[in-house]
């Protein structure tokens, strides 16, 4: 969950602590994302498959 919200605040999408935790912080930083790439095969707000590929690609 770590390097997930380090991905996400290198992409300035998340100011949080690495704390580990999914909270809503995280999940808003994980919409945010969503909407910013059109993702759309994952529901909104999971870190599933095509928003991994997103953040990660």
């Amino acid at each position: 969950m770590e390097k997930l919200q380090r991905l996400l605040a290198e992409q300035g999408l998340y100011g949080g602590r690495l704390d580990g935790r999914f909270g809503r912080s995280v999940r808003n930083a994980v919409e945010d994302l969503q909407m910013e790439f059109g993702i759309q095969d994952d529901p909104w707000g999971v870190y599933g498959p095509a928003t991994r590929r997103a953040l990660e690609g």
